[in-house]
């Protein structure tokens, strides 16, 4: 129809408000047709208003029985956390779905964002079964199947993506993060080999020399993997934008804020229990936490969640709405914690199947203590802490996927801890007793002691089962899936000291801040 096809012009020029009166002006002449209300539904998604998105893709699915209206409204359901509508629809679409190959790898796309892996698997196989393979659902697959505990076919299924596209830097990647290499069998000749030709993006090559960074680090050779991760830092570094100066910016309103004497008035927050929420930096042991609570058998994993920042920016947009004076900042104060903390538990419980305790495990929510504690009195918090270099030096070698850009960039780096130290370090201040503080390094000395400690402040009896490692087919997505596997190691403890020169810029900023000593 040549009036959509404009309309969807003119939503690619960012003129959402005519391809809306396009589309409101199509339902005349064009009464119950599928198509238009389809149309409309993607202008009011682009526009922000999902739940006006919503009201238009029920009216094409109710006018036709095509299955992608269905996986529409299933991504719309996701984009404001109804979550417990779409799995009842994703079943609803897979008894549809027949041999159509490309609706199997879009329903897997649609449960693996849920943390329904193994039906994500099970999607996935079934679109590669029926046709000629597809590397980029492969790939899709091998993630899968790597945070469900499946290294050998995730491996497999890594190595058929690579004969297709030899220089894919995030498949390189992850085929090298699988397990811990050996002498008697690593990648390393095999990414130098793919490292002597051009990559076709600055991406790609970051992702063959974190590759071989952490293949030569596992294989002890500490000066060639600092080397080539020097290199895939500034490689990945120069593929993304990050302001660090807006981010400590934010961090520094924030703390302004919510300030002792915000925090000491008392507000009705929603008195539920059973949310635990594990948070600091990334690669500080807090997936080990998470582990150590899941082995009680009363604990569920809701995974790392973006909902309480989502709801709170809902929160804070409603009050500015009424008081455009205030800050977003300042704005934090007058949320309607009740709400937020309601709205924040229907969805994560969603996520934790109902289970009466689950954990969050999204390290960013640090950002949130006060709010968290404001919003759910009966949350218990539990923040992991490491050697700051160490956790530095982790977060450095470690190549994220969508997220933590300030983490290529030692500087970047050293101005990031900085500001997430002193956020903290505020909770702590204006919150006494009410975040656990667990160091890593005690962690893995001394396992049972801080586990009984952790078990103790969430109020669950203890088990010797927390010691145990998990099943190795127990899923976990993470960055840490293939070392939370393991036993527990002591061998990252003063890692970082090994590379002091090369980590002199991070020393240099934060011995100047105080959280090293000269």
């Amino acid at each position: 129809m040549q009036h959509i096809a404009q309309g969807n012009l003119l939503l690619r020029q960012g003129k959402v408000q005519e391809a809306v009166e396009i589309g409101t002006s199509l339902i005349q002449a064009y009464p119950g047709d599928a198509r238009v209300f389809y149309f409309l539904a993607e202008a009011c998604r682009v526009k922000g208003d999902l739940e006006a998105a919503i009201v238009w893709i029920d009216q094409a699915i109710q006018a036709s029985p095509d299955p992608q209206f269905k996986i529409k409204k299933a991504w719309l359901l996701s984009r404001l956390l109804r979550r417990d509508e779409i799995l009842p629809l994703a079943d609803q679409i897979a008894a549809q779905a027949g041999g159509d190959r490309m609706l199997r790898w879009q329903l897997g796309k649609l449960y693996y964002h849920h943390n329904f892996l193994r039906e994500a698997i099970r999607q996935y196989e079934q679109a590669l079964a029926s046709g000629p393979d597809n590397p980029s659902w492969r790939y899709d697959l091998a993630i899968a199947r790597f945070y469900a505990g499946d290294a050998d076919n995730a491996e497999a299924d890594l190595n058929s993506v690579l004969r297709a596209s030899p220089q894919a830097g995030a498949v390189i990647y992850l085929r090298s993060t699988l397990r811990r290499q050996r002498k008697d069998q690593n990648n390393v000749a095999d990414i130098e080999s793919r490292l002597k030709s051009p990559f076709r993006s600055a991406e790609d090559e970051a992702g063959a020399l974190y590759a071989l960074a952490k293949e030569q680090e596992d294989l002890g050779e500490h000066e060639k993997a600092f080397a080539s991760l020097l290199a895939g830092a500034k490689k990945k570094r120069s593929a993304i934008q990050y302001d660090a100066t807006a981010f400590s910016r934010m961090t520094d309103e924030i703390r302004a804020a919510q300030n002792a004497a915000a925090m000491a008035v008392p507000v009705a927050g929603h008195d539920e229990e059973g949310a635990i929420f594990i948070l600091g930096l990334p690669r500080t042991g807090t997936t080990l936490a998470e582990r150590i609570l899941l082995q009680s058998g009363k604990v569920k994993d809701a995974g790392e969640l973006m909902d309480f920042g989502f709801h709170l920016t809902a929160g804070v947009k409603r009050v500015c709405a009424n008081a455009p004076e205030l800050s977003p900042a300042d704005a934090t104060i007058k949320v309607d914690f009740a709400a937020l903390g309601r709205d924040y538990m229907r969805g994560a419980r969603q996520m934790a199947g109902g289970s009466e305790r689950f954990i969050d495990k999204l390290p960013a929510n640090y950002l949130y203590g006060g709010m968290i504690h404001k919003a759910l009195p009966k949350a218990k918090i539990i923040h992991l802490v490491r050697d700051p270099l160490d956790s530095c030096y982790a977060i450095f070698k470690t190549l994220f996927f969508n997220a933590y850009d300030f983490s290529y960039d030692l500087d970047e780096l050293a101005d990031y801890y900085v500001a997430y130290s002193r956020m903290m370090q505020h909770w702590h201040e204006v919150l006494p007793g009410v975040i656990l503080d667990v160091r890593y390094e005690d962690l893995v000395t001394d396992t049972e002691a801080q586990a009984k400690r952790i078990y103790d402040w969430c109020g669950l009896e203890w088990t010797p089962d927390a010691l145990s490692v998990p099943d190795s087919k127990a899923v976990f997505a993470t960055a840490s899936a293939a070392q939370v596997r393991e036993p527990v190691h002591t061998r990252s403890i003063n890692s970082s000291r090994r590379h002091a020169e090369g980590l002199a810029p991070l020393i240099r900023k934060l011995t100047d801040a105080g959280f090293l000593k000269a």
